[in-house]
């Protein structure tokens, strides 16, 4: 009888893995998910990791950096991504969302370099412009232009009403929506720049943290701004026949359609691979993917996909993915980059 009742204790124990492990070998391909701005360099890397092995090409999708961390950091199981792509680094929140919901263990890799350009069609007006005129184009709330340390509601409607030295054209830009990484990037580097430059507004920075990043962040909602949804293509073909409008996107976007389409330069700095890298270009911000620890060994080929990523000869400064934009990072950081992923090194959350 004791035999009886051990052998059935040792089934239903067999049983209760099989439960947990049938869902968890349902799926032979990596998922990655995140930032359409990584999304190019991704699509590179799993395309050779798919012919060159003997695992399945990875499956892509691009749905803004927010949209990505989001899903990734819901939970642990093959359902949920194994790897998500961000034009900008985790979040102090979204690395605890991570946590609280079983996401222990996750590697952040960064792969190197973009910046944020500014761009129009090349049959219209090259535009030079400053991080201050950038912010009073596009915020929705400015100092009011006729003096004192208050703010209005945008007022300016041509380019020409913010410095006479711009063209006489109304304010058309299009940019990312609030999920992207790029949107989340512009704003801090070049919305916040520009604002800062008000005394008053920075001021109020020590006074109410939430306040100044709401002035200072919040894009204007009357028309001159339009958002656009993740596929940065979208927007190229648009400036590509509106000599009107200018779209915020990555600089690898720029490289990719530099036929038809110029940056714009800003604080008088022309976006290069070089005043990237050197982070002259005043609106220059690092890529990074993470990695699910997890879900490695359970779902085939995701350490040898991050390996491949990380090789010379891939994100190196002669690598492949240079070819299609990315701005690699110095020769130590890819070396102490790499080791990490071969460690599959957790973050701490003391990194963000």
């Amino acid at each position: 009888m004791i035999k009886l009742k051990s052998a059935l204790a040792t089934l239903a124990l067999a049983g209760s893995i099989a439960a947990v492990s049938a869902p968890a070998m349902a799926r032979d391909t990596v998922n990655i998910v995140g930032s359409s701005t990584v999304y190019p360099f991704a699509t590179v890397v799993a395309e050779r990791f798919g012919r060159n092995t003997d695992f399945p090409t990875p499956k892509l999708e691009s749905t803004g950096s927010g949209g990505g961390l989001k899903l990734f950091c819901a939970g642990i199981g093959t359902q949920h991504p194994d790897i998500t792509n961000a034009s900008r680094r985790m979040k102090k929140s979204e690395f605890e969302l991570c946590q609280s919901n079983g996401v222990k263990e996750i590697t952040e890799v960064k792969i190197g370099s973009d910046g944020i350009v500014i761009a129009n069609s090349k049959k219209a007006e090259k535009m030079d412009l400053t991080l201050e005129q950038i912010f009073l184009a596009l915020a929705k709330e400015v100092p009011d232009p006729k003096g004192g340390d208050k703010l209005v509601a945008n007022p300016y409607k041509n380019w020409s009403d913010i410095d006479a030295g711009l063209p006489n054209k109304p304010i058309s830009v299009m940019g990312p929506p609030p999920t992207s990484g790029t949107r989340d990037a512009f704003v801090e580097i070049a919305m916040e720049g520009g604002c800062k430059k008000y005394d008053f507004i920075a001021k109020i920075k020590g006074e109410d943290k939430s306040k100044y990043k709401s002035i200072c962040h919040s894009m204007r909602e009357d028309g001159p701004f339009i958002e656009a949804g993740e596929n940065d293509n979208l927007i190229v073909q648009r400036l590509a026949q509106d000599t009107d409008t200018l779209g915020i996107f990555g600089y690898s976007f720029l490289m990719e359609n530099e036929g038809q389409i110029q940056a714009s330069t800003v604080n008088g700095v022309e976006p290069t691979p070089d005043t990237i890298a050197a982070e002259e270009y005043p609106v220059a911000r690092s890529l990074f993917f993470y990695v699910k620890k997890a879900h490695v060994g359970v779902v085939p080929g995701i350490q040898e996909y991050v390996q491949e990523f990380t090789t010379e000869g891939a994100w190196g400064d002669n690598g492949y993915l240079v070819d299609v934009g990315l701005i690699p990072n110095p020769r130590d950081v890819r070396m102490q980059t790499a080791k990490n992923v071969k460690e599959l090194k957790a973050m701490t959350g003391q990194e963000l």
